[in-house]
């Protein structure tokens, strides 16, 4: 059956991407339903097969990215990079230096971590530190966004889409992508990027003064002593080189020092290894101050005997039988197997050290403790209330040695091909877990189960604009209007087109989309479809226009207090230099070769 000339297949094909696009648009639902599910409403149309519908979910892509999920998470947890987060502001002076001290290494990260998984490490502490030097941090939380953006195609594995073409390539009988084989395209076009951030973003960016959650009335805060590492990051610095003046949420209250209480604190006051620092604050600034380099909580010989593997925070409520009751008078760690990191008492703030403290009913405790806490003691009557908490466990950096070996490891038996990056991830969960680096829970959670979906239903979208024709028309309509002016301006224009559509759903679903349009394409000309796979690789990786354009874009937007059309003039620049290299470099690297 036709209709104006077309195929019912290609109509219905285009009718339901045209609603996709719409619904992921408009944010409508998730993108992992919104494309999951069009791709079942394809299959009982009849324009895709059961195993064309579903063959995402047999390749070998969704299991990389899952894994790769999971290395990420170890990654944080170990501490590896907060080093380099403290460092990168360093003594610079200027927007433009201090984005270039910062832009990077976010970038060189991004190549081999998870974009989200940079972003979301460095975006708080760069937060802290533009405030610090008195700086608005809409000036960098965009370009640090597009920086990871940028380090996700210098590799393979820099970002997910990457690996989903690779799968494509070799769901279609082609040569997979090799852990390198972008980065002759991808560094060049990095570098013409963070030099396009490094010129604009300074002029192009407003002072949005950066959301900072106002204190709400009757929100409670917490008590908690920290003591300064001998030796360590902070020992020799003063309040305000140590960057513990304007701590987000926190108040440093007073300093004990050698039984001498220092109170109130001035910004120049010397810090030496041992003081104990008294802080008030929310629960979860509380919790986030325990991955603060160069402090260690009041209790850190008891978090030490806990280990730290499989815990999680837990506001935990004092009950009658607790009353009056010290928590070194209770031997709480030994008891609970739990051990307290603050108390809030309500309208009160505690003068004594945590385990002198005596109990009153209603009291909170931030308590750190394993998985079974909660089930062990919420029936009982020493606490009246358990509350899990999301926040993240002080880091593990007795592990960061072994991760960072598992990390280099994996890099180097993919990079020179001993592995396939298959066997490589798979690796890699597996020495996680072997090592107790991770719980089988911690890796649970760490996979991003909507990203999975997303990329393995994707592949039948994909497969359902080439069964249907679909494909083969966009391709003959991008020549027909192209293809007087050459190969190039083909691929000029399935880059422009890729671009266009990455702005308006998700990346991964883009590139799905038009693989098969590259495919076509060169099919049309006669050509290798490689460089116009690649092309389509770039244009769905290389995001900059929108907010909804990439996920670390829409990390930053609220948090920088941004507006849309921020993106849009910052992001402007960015993608002309980049796509300019792209285009310019693809044909050079990856030939159009007769087939």
């Amino acid at each position: 059956m036709t209709f104006l000339g077309f195929g019912l297949e290609i109509w219905l094909t285009l009718a339901i991407i045209a609603t996709v696009i719409f619904v992921l648009a408009r944010e409508m639902v998730q993108p992992a339903a919104a494309v999951l599910a069009a791709t079942v409403v394809l299959m009982l149309l009849g324009v895709t097969t059961f195993e064309e519908a579903f063959a995402g979910f047999s390749n070998e892509a969704p299991i990389i990215i899952a894994s790769l999920l999971i290395l990420a998470r170890a990654v944080d947890l170990s501490g590896i990079l907060q080093p380099i987060v403290g460092a990168l502001f360093g003594g610079a002076r200027g927007t433009r230096a201090l984005l270039a001290r910062l832009l990077f290494p976010v970038t060189g990260a991004s190549g081999f971590l998870t974009n989200t998984t940079v972003v979301a490490m460095t975006v708080p502490s760069i937060i802290e530190l533009s405030r610090r030097r008195g700086l608005p941090p809409s000036r960098f939380l965009i370009p640090v966004s597009y920086a990871a953006v940028l380090g996700g195609v210098m590799t393979t594995i820099g970002t997910s889409t990457n690996l989903t073409v690779s799968g494509l390539l070799s769901r279609n009988g082609m040569q997979p992508l090799d852990l390198f084989e972008i980065t002759p395209i991808g560094v060049p076009a990095a570098l013409a990027g963070l030099a396009a951030i490094l010129i604009f973003a300074p002029r192009l960016l407003p002072d949005r003064g950066g959301r900072r959650p106002d204190p709400v009335a009757g929100a409670r805060d917490f008590t908690v002593a920290m003591r300064v590492q001998p030796a360590g990051p902070l020992d020799g610095e003063t309040i305000e080189s140590g960057g513990l003046r304007h701590l987000h949420g926190v108040f440093l209250v007073e300093v004990e020092r050698e039984g001498q209480l220092i109170a109130p604190v001035a910004p120049s006051e010397v810090l030496r290894g041992g003081d104990v620092l008294t802080f008030v604050g929310r629960v979860d600034d509380i919790v986030d101050l325990q991955r603060l380099r160069g402090l260690v909580s009041s209790e850190s010989s008891h978090l030490a005997e806990l280990g730290g593997r499989g815990h999680s925070f837990y506001e935990a409520v004092v009950g009658p039988d607790l009353v009056g009751r010290t928590l070194k008078a209770l031997g709480f760690r030994a008891r609970y197997n739990a051990a307290v990191v603050a108390i809030h008492r309500q309208g009160q703030r505690l003068e004594a050290k945590l385990g002198e403290v005596p109990l009153r009913l209603g009291d909170t405790l931030l308590v750190l403790a394993d998985g079974g806490f909660r089930e062990r003691w919420r029936d009982s009557r020493d606490f009246l209330l358990i509350a899990p908490l999301s926040g993240v466990p002080p880091t593990r950096t007795a592990k960061a040695p072994l991760v960072a070996a598992i990390v280099i490891g994996f890099v180097a038996l993919t990079g020179l091909g001993i592995v396939s990056l298959l066997q490589g991830a798979l690796l890699v969960v597996v020495a996680l877990m072997g090592t107790r680096v991770l719980t089988v829970t911690e890796a649970r959670r760490a996979v991003d189960l909507n990203l999975v979906v997303l990329v393995a239903a994707a592949f039948g979208l994909g497969a359902a604009v080439e069964s249907s024709g679909l494909g083969q028309l966009a391709a003959e309509s991008l020549l027909l209007v192209l293809e007087p002016f050459g190969m190039l301006a083909a691929l000029a224009g399935l880059y422009v087109a890729t671009i266009m559509l990455t702005e308006l759903i998700s990346n991964n679903a883009a590139a799905v989309l038009l693989f098969p349009v590259a495919v076509a394409t060169a099919a049309a000309l006669g050509v290798d479809a490689r460089p116009f796979v690649i092309t389509v690789l770039f244009g769905a990786s290389l995001a900059f226009l929108t907010p909804i354009g990439y996920q670390t874009n829409l990390m930053v937007y609220s948090l920088g207090n941004y507006r849309f059309l921020d993106f849009t003039k910052a992001g402007l620049p960015v993608t002309l230099a980049a796509g300019a290299v792209v285009v310019l470099l693809v044909p050079i690297v990856f030939p159009f070769r007769p087939i």
